[in-house]
């Protein structure tokens, strides 16, 4: 059976598996039913990893183990491994969710803030900065900053990214505008995005900024975030995004938006 590499791999990323696991699955695809011998010969996996390997498989979901001698293993629809493995990812998440939330309260939590604790105290502000790469981790760190505001949130961002970022960012910002934080949101506003702008309205103020393209975030005149390229000409794998905490940059350029804002148009 000779299945190309570039088919192998968007199999393994699309399913996180390796190498091994998908050859034999494909195999076993190809026959409906195999023993491990003839599955190691048809994918070229060694006899002595094949057995781990189906084991595995079986545990994710992508195949049965027959019932009888000698030991076969029947395929699924690939349909049904689909479906399989969302509901197998879905109570994985549901459970290391839970895990990290008993942590809150745990000693082990207490002890790795105490570590944390005590070395912050004798780091520069200004080493407190860094480069993400991934928009999902860019995400990540912008939920991590509106949970740590205090005063203001000032965020630009595009027509596009202010779409994607009502799921991430609007339950944090609730939060923030119940603590008494000042919030500022300026995008592109369409008819595509005007519901999404009007659900920021709801903790935000919200304005229009037609024909500017930036995408940035200020965090009460002190650290700043924003990303280095055009969110419609990259892939959100390859985004990046610059975080600063520096007082000096961060009030030099929010007196800067200061002007600019006036001139937005505001969202009703």
């Amino acid at each position: 059976m000779i299945v190309k590499e570039e088919f192998l791999s968007r199999l393994r990323k699309i399913f996180d598996l390796n190498l091994y696991e998908v050859k034999v699955w494909t195999a076993l695809l190809s026959r409906g039913t195999s023993t491990a011998g003839e599955l190691s010969s048809i994918s070229d996996v060694p006899r002595s990893r094949t057995y781990d390997i189906l084991e595995s498989l079986e545990r994710k979901g992508f195949i049965v183990m027959k019932l009888g001698k000698p030991i076969k293993f029947i395929a699924l629809k690939p349909e049904e491994v689909i479906e399989r493995v969302k509901k197998n990812l879905v109570v994985t998440a549901r459970e290391k969710s839970k895990r990290l939330e008993k942590l809150k309260g745990d000693d082990v939590l207490n002890e790795l803030t105490g570590l944390f604790s005590d070395r912050i105290k004798y780091v520069e502000p200004t080493d407190l900065s860094g480069a993400l790469k991934g928009r999902q981790n860019i995400y990540n760190h912008l939920d991590m900053l509106v949970r740590e505001a205090q005063n203001t949130i000032t965020l630009v961002t595009t027509a596009d990214g202010l779409s994607r970022k009502l799921e991430v960012l609007l339950p944090s910002l609730e939060k923030a505008k119940k603590r008494g934080v000042t919030i500022r949101i300026a995008a592109p506003i369409s008819a595509e995005n005007k519901q999404i702008a009007k659900d920021f309205a709801k903790v935000a103020e919200v304005r229009n900024i037609e024909g500017f393209q930036a995408r940035f975030m200020l965090i009460d005149s002190e650290q700043l975030m924003f990303m280095l390229l055009n969110d419609n000409e990259v892939h959100p794998t390859y985004d990046i995004g610059i975080w600063l905490n520096t007082e000096f940059f961060a009030q030099a350029l929010e007196a800067l938006f200061e002007i600019a804002w006036k001139g937005f148009k505001v969202v009703k």
